[in-house]
């Protein structure tokens, strides 16, 4: 039988900050795991923010994107803290100097890769000339991450033995910054998509786990249907898995990755949970995503699985957009409080997104990543919306912090906003803009932006709304 008590992180009223590590200031042209990680968590503890969520944190891919990640299990070395490494004797403190041309308010990635790429290579030689590839540590983490770290390295290419040093030093800062939030009673959350990319180290290495053909090309691809907002619906073209495979190694890499992401984080929010019930199918040859097919998936199975290996999953469901019943039995099963927005809320007085309709076993959130910033949301409302909106939340000309007050303060167990809603930032700061390629992932805050007078006053938001961490509700 399924157990449907959640985890024990959602026993308690907590609240939280949603903030991506490329977004930091400092850093070289990229936020990083490093100085301003470590201030960030300082400001939420001030705060009193007890959960950083943040976004996929892989090798990007496409456009830069974190959800087109190269690799399921590896991670992005640009987040790697050239600081840290000088601080470890791995670089010279004239190597970490900052060009002033990477000092800017957003993501080069370009220029920010190749100013990096060259250091961490320095910083390579200089560990293994230190004869630390002998160390206890080094071997028993290329041990540990046998199973995939191997694959990575030959699909990254060039050298195998600095590949694996990459992954080593991402994994102690990694470890660091964990600790460091720990203990200032910040708990992170990571993101685990669903899909992977067919150009991934995972296709690559395991390429009986997917669905493809004798030339190892899709023979479907993921998208999801036409509806009311996409009249061609939506074609992503990851490949689909072959399940039988899954089933037939015994769930292996779904139980790593599991593993790997619950060791880096406190909890997980787990993308497009709907496929965990049935898959939209595309022929891969198709332009758009209209002609697919509805195919289920095994995913009480897996989660049954995972379960019972890992012990109880601290997992929050992304279930938006077209719930069926089905999906709604999968999540309360398990446990798992799904998620609402509350940019959704107001399109009409019966919307589930209201805030006083919300169970507590629920994440709420004013937007997430894909959405706009609560003042540029508020700024394009539909007159009948924007009149719902204010007669609800009384704005006073203030709709960001009018929308992290709701959240706070309704029924749902957690409430994550977007830094830049916590911080009434512009419409320029939004982070995505689904359907268009480029300019996205790039926004980064700027050197001072957070102040202590800014965190007394979240602080006191979070306290009176029974979020304080280490506080009962």
């Amino acid at each position: 039988m399924t157990s449907n008590r959640p985890h024990a992180l959602f026993s308690k009223r907590a609240a939280g900050a949603l903030l991506h590590p490329t977004s930091l200031a400092g850093g070289h042209g990229i936020g990083d795991l490093g100085p301003a990680a470590r201030s960030f968590v300082d400001w939420m503890h001030e705060a009193g923010l007890g959960l950083w969520q943040m976004l996929p944190i892989g090798p990007a891919g496409l456009g830069n994107s974190p959800y087109s990640g190269k690799s399921a299990f590896a991670g992005e070395p640009l987040l790697i803290s050239l600081h840290d490494l000088a601080e470890d004797g791995l670089l010279k403190p004239s190597s970490v100097r900052c060009p002033k041309d990477l000092n800017r308010e957003r993501v080069n990635y370009v220029a920010a890769r190749r100013f990096k790429k060259a250091r961490l290579k320095e910083a390579y030689l200089n560990f293994s000339a230190s004869r630390r590839t002998s160390s206890r540590s080094f071997r028993e983490f290329k041990q540990r991450n046998r199973y995939w770290l191997s694959g990575w390295c030959d699909y990254a290419g060039g050298d195998h033995d600095e590949h694996v040093f990459q992954q080593y030093i991402f994994d102690r800062q990694w470890n660091s910054l964990r600790r460091y939030a720990n203990q200032r009673k910040v708990r992170l959350i990571g993101d685990l998509p669903l899909f992977v990319e067919l150009d991934s180290a995972d296709v690559q290495q395991h390429p009986e786990l997917f669905n493809l053909d004798r030339d190892g090309k899709p023979r479907t691809v993921t998208g999801a249907p036409p509806d009311g907002f996409n009249s061609d619906g939506q074609l992503w073209r990851h490949p689909h898995y072959r399940w039988a495979s899954h089933r037939a190694e015994n769930w292996r890499w779904w139980t790593a990755r599991f593993k790997q992401g619950l060791e880096r984080f406190d909890a997980i929010r787990l993308d497009h949970f709907l496929g965990f019930v049935r898959l939209w199918h595309v022929p891969a040859s198709a332009p758009t995503a209209r002609r697919g097919t509805w195919k289920p998936t095994p995913g009480r199975e897996l989660l049954s699985i995972l379960r019972k290996r890992i012990g109880p999953l601290p997992i929050i469901a992304e279930d938006l957009g077209a719930i069926t019943p089905p999906v709604e039995r999968l999540r309360n099963d398990f446990g798992f409080p799904g998620m609402r927005i509350l940019q959704w809320a107001f399109a009409s007085s019966t919307s589930t997104d209201l805030p006083h309709r919300y169970p507590s076993a629920a994440v709420v959130y004013p937007g997430t990543h894909d959405n706009e910033t609560a003042t540029g949301w508020a700024r394009r409302l539909p007159k009948e919306q924007r009149r719902r909106f204010e007669a609800y939340a009384d704005p006073n000309g203030a709709p960001a912090r009018a929308m992290v007050r709701l959240a706070m303060t309704s029924p749902a167990v957690w409430a994550i906003s977007m830094v830049q809603d916590l911080l009434e930032l512009p419409p320029s700061t939004r982070m995505n803009r689904p359907g268009i390629p480029r300019g996205n992932w790039t926004w980064r805050l700027s050197a001072g932006t957070l102040s202590s007078h800014q965190a007394g006053r979240i602080r006191n938001l979070s306290e009176a709304s029974g979020r304080l961490p280490g506080v009962a509700s």
